[in-house]
């Protein structure tokens, strides 16, 4: 069994709080960085992080929304799912395309920490195929899965679980790291659904497609296992209590301004070099303008990314014509190659009295968990709802690849991930026990943009993510509730299933229930896609330099040209390694 004993006392140290985070600009002692990184968000602050290593290198890191400290919709980990529509939600309002053909809700981190701070935790990496893919796209092996090992291992500190129970079959610790930043853990209060999912997937055997996986970050995921997440001794583990931490915060040449909504990058007149940052931290009322001697990082994710480039003159030239807007460089790939990953809710109404509805009509026993969580880090509130996870594939003689090609990355990527949640939506009032067991499209075929609303700059851009465009998108959606079906199917699940909330059957009513019902899983990409040197189109090279311009770096999720199979958040965290390195042996 692995020794937690060194790491077990780690956790019983004091939380210590963050050094001083600015509020205003006027309390910045100077105007002229070395870098300059818009967001500080997933991305942004591990970047900052590692060039800080360096004490000659001043870094100013700009962040649009507030601290993260005392934020207790940020901290605790059940209440990732309340984060949505708050005040540390940027509240975007996204279209899903003409196949759906209706608005919704598409949360974003409006805090330190960016999303880091607001998603559900889940840390999956992608596969090697995955990874292997983009060091081929851009002619670059520096982003093989086999080369960026260090990174994951910089950046992953695996913990033990608040329960502290025996672990040996529940991951596999060569593939982990003991010693990084952000904590990694298993879940630490186990539900009854939690506990069948694993009794079905390992009574199939090896040979099913719901075969056990004892551990899917492995780089190949293929199976059903015990789901980990961010979380340290029952509390969130962000980007900024990681890599902004009370031992990193403090450095003399780190600086983080909060409240910095960025407007423009500017550029010198000539020689398309950015060196120039504008500000407002007052909806435009005034305007600042700070400066990077070195380089212009832009972190802002994929959303904002793109926003801010177009805002700066960088985009396709009739679009920003037609806005008014100068073009400073034309490159009609930004904002382009939006992908998003369609989820759908699938609800079991369940005869266990453990699920998340049972909190939300007993005010009581919601305030006693949350008083068992304040008190001791223990309970139900330790994890999100959401834990084991389950991937597979489409079989290889479906009839959906007599037309299109098969758009995993290799034969051992999942095309659908099932998301197991202790809860579910309904309207009843009260709502009945439910768990979601939720198919995911890892990797669509239809594509989405984001573009400028308006030359304002404080206006929310047009995000349009067209869900299941393609005939494939749709294909694959069906297969996921078909494949769903199969293994709630199993024996470990009697006297615990009561009812199901999807009766379709009939191809054309799956088909009309994906395009009512479907929703996302949140995982934003290639809005900014890096390609290879040569390549006339995307916008940034392997070493994540904006093409055709100098002194500016897009450093977030918007860079990856394939959405990953799997969540967004880990892949964010390697690519800021990576981007780093590359930065520090630039300049160092």
């Amino acid at each position: 069994m692995f020794q937690w004993s060194a790491l077990v006392l780690l956790l019983l140290l004091p939380q210590l709080s963050h050094g001083i985070l600015l509020e205003k600009f006027n309390d910045l002692k100077r105007d002229k960085f070395d870098f300059v990184i818009i967001g500080g968000g997933t991305a942004g602050n591990t970047v900052a992080n590692r060039l800080t290593e360096n004490p000659d290198h001043h870094v100013l890191v700009l962040e649009a929304g507030g601290s993260n400290e005392n934020v207790l919709l940020s901290i605790v980990p059940d209440f990732c799912v309340k984060t949505l529509g708050s005040a540390i939600d940027w509240n975007y309002v996204a279209q899903s395309g003409p196949a759906v053909n209706r608005d919704m809700e598409y949360p974003r981190g409006f805090i330190l920490g960016g999303s880091s701070s607001i998603n559900c935790m889940v840390y999956t990496r992608g596969t090697r195929e995955d990874w292997d893919r983009y060091a081929n796209v851009t002619g670059d092996s520096g982003w093989s899965w086999d080369n960026i090992q260090p990174y994951v291992r910089k950046n992953e500190r695996f913990t033990p679980p608040v329960d502290g129970h025996n672990t040996t079959e529940e991951f596999d610790p060569s593939v982990h790291s003991f010693d990084g930043m952000n904590s990694v853990t298993l879940s630490g209060f186990r539900h009854e659904v939690d506990t069948r999912v694993i009794q079905a997937s390992k009574a199939m055997g090896n040979d099913s497609d719901f075969r056990f996986v004892l551990d899917m970050n492995s780089g190949n995921h293929l199976g059903i296992g015990f789901g980990q997440s961010t979380v340290l001794n029952g509390t969130r583990s962000s980007s900024a209590t990681s890599y902004l931490g009370p031992q990193f915060i403090n450095r003399p040449n780190l600086h983080v301004l909060l409240h910095a909504h960025v407007t423009r990058i500017l550029s010198t007149a000539k020689n398309l070099t950015f060196r120039g940052v504008e500000l407002s931290q007052d909806s435009g009322a005034t305007v600042h303008t700070v400066s990077a001697t070195k380089e212009v990082i832009l972190s802002a994710g994929s959303i904002a990314t793109p926003q801010i480039l177009m805002n700066s003159g960088i985009g396709d030239r009739k679009t920003l014509t037609n806005l008014g807007i100068q073009t400073v460089h034309h490159l009609p790939s930004v904002g382009q190659n939006l992908t998003e990953q369609p989820l759908l809710s699938y609800n079991w109404v369940v005869t266990a009295n453990d699920t998340e509805e049972e909190a939300t009509r007993n005010v009581t026993l919601a305030a006693e968990q949350l008083k068992q969580w304040n008190d001791t880090r223990s309970g139900p509130l330790v994890d999100a709802p959401g834990l084991n996870l389950g991937w597979f594939r489409l079989p290889a003689n479906a009839s959906i690849f007599e037309e299109f090609e098969d758009p995993s990355p290799g034969p051992n990527t999942a095309h659908i991930e099932i998301q197991f949640v202790n809860g579910g939506f309904t309207p009843e009032n009260p709502p009945p026990n439910l768990i979601g067991t939720n198919p995911t499209l890892l990797c669509p075929t239809s594509r989405g943009f984001v573009t400028l609303n308006t030359s304002n700059p404080f206006n929310h851009p047009i995000i349009n993510l067209n869900l299941v465009g393609t005939e494939f998108d749709l294909f694959a959606m069906r297969e996921g509730i078909r494949n769903t079906r199969r293994f709630m199917a199993s024996p470990s699940f009697d006297g615990f299933i009561v009812s199901s909330t999807i009766n379709a059957t009939t191809d054309d009513e799956l088909d009309e229930y994906i395009k009512a019902n479907v929703g996302v899983a949140e995982h934003p990409t290639g809005t900014a896609m890096m390609t290879s040197r040569d390549a006339d189109w995307g916008v940034v090279d392997p070493d994540l330099k904006v093409k055709g311009v100098r002194g500016l770096r897009v450093v977030d999720a918007s860079v990856l040209p394939f959405v990953p199979a799997g969540h967004t958040q880990v892949p964010t965290y390697i690519i800021a390694e990576r981007a780093a390195d590359l930065i520090k042996t630039t300049w160092d």
